[in-house]
């Protein structure tokens, strides 16, 4: 993902010269083609988060698009009050970019996951919260955000990550993209997610369970139409995310369908509890197996949820 989005943003700095890049004293072997090519827009900050931050937001006030880059948790929570001031307050034209989301570098240990930081964004005022799922989606994403006023948060993985999408879809912010349509339960996932999350569905196929899948890139704002729809159409609505079980996704879907009657909702998240309590180090792949989100793992849950709530499952009375 990393790779597309650095390749996207030179295409789109080579057309608006308004575009800068900062970085913490990181993204090499990435981010080098853009200093390059414009090295009187790119910034090395060094390991300096906060005056990163602050000196994006000047930028940016100033008139210039500033995206900002750093590993997981180091551009969001080492810098928080200076998104939230000197950022969110201002609407500042500033994108930060983390990568490594979720577990990508869970080979490093806790002090690398970056599983609460959709919480965190989500929480930040005029932020666009954003996590693509694929190449092709850091790739449309990095474009929509460059064309979008005002703060936003892109989450990347690392680098290897598999392309999910056969073709190029329509991407919107704010909007969900369909990958498979099904009517005994909708899989919605974001980031990291989505490839798990489309293997079990295919897994539930073959068993004659026909499961909707939902990429949901834009976790804030949320696409509460597709939410709403998939609560109404479906037998079960499953939230798949690479991120803790507070604040992220899952909780934004919850919201938008309290009070309303449909289908019953699970969360398929990271326990950080109990990997902090068992000391869990390990590759991305191997984490997220402990954390069951694997496709098996998915397939599982999917099918223990909907045989449990099938007694009691009630159909949607009144549109969301």
């Amino acid at each position: 993902m990393r790779t597309a989005f650095v390749e996207t943003l030179v295409r789109l700095a080579r057309r608006d010269e308004r575009i800068w890049l900062l970085t913490g004293d990181l993204g090499y072997s990435v981010l080098e083609g853009f200093a390059r090519e414009f090295p009187g827009r790119f910034v090395n900050a060094g390991v300096a988060e906060q005056n990163l931050t602050g000196v994006a937001a000047g930028l940016a006030l100033s008139g210039k698009i500033v995206f900002t880059y750093s590993i997981a948790n180091f551009p969001t929570l080492r810098c928080l009050e200076h998104l939230r001031n000197d950022v969110c307050h201002h609407r500042a034209n500033v994108k930060v970019v983390a990568v490594g989301g979720g577990l990508a570098y869970g080979s490093q240990g806790y002090t690398h996951f970056g599983v609460e930081d959709l919480a965190v964004m989500r929480a930040m005022p005029y932020m666009t919260v954003v996590a693509p799922g694929d190449p092709i989606e850091a790739r449309l994403a990095t474009e929509a955000i460059a064309q979008t006023d005002g703060p936003c948060y892109l989450r990347l993985g690392k680098a290897g990550e598999p392309v999910v999408h056969r073709t190029t879809p329509a991407f919107r912010l704010g909007k969900a993209i369909g990958l498979r349509d099904g009517t005994d339960a909708t899989l919605i996932a974001t980031g990291a997610a989505l490839k798990p999350a489309a293997d079990a569905a295919e897994l539930l196929d073959r068993q004659g369970v026909f499961v909707r899948v939902l990429s949901m890139p834009t976790v804030k704002p949320l696409d509460e139409a597709a939410v709403c729809a998939a609560a109404r159409e479906t037998g079960l609505v499953g939230v798949v995310e690479e991120h803790g079980p507070i604040g992220g996704l899952a909780d934004a879907v919850a919201r938008c369908l309290a009070g309303h009657d449909g289908a019953p909702v699970c969360s398929f998240c990271v326990d950080t509890e109990a990997l902090l309590a068992r000391g869990e180090v390990g590759s991305q792949a191997y984490l997220a197996t402990q954390s069951g989100l694997s496709p098996e793992a998915i397939r599982d849950r999917v099918l223990e949820e909907l045989a449990a709530h099938a007694p009691a499952r009630r159909r949607v009375k009144n549109a969301c």
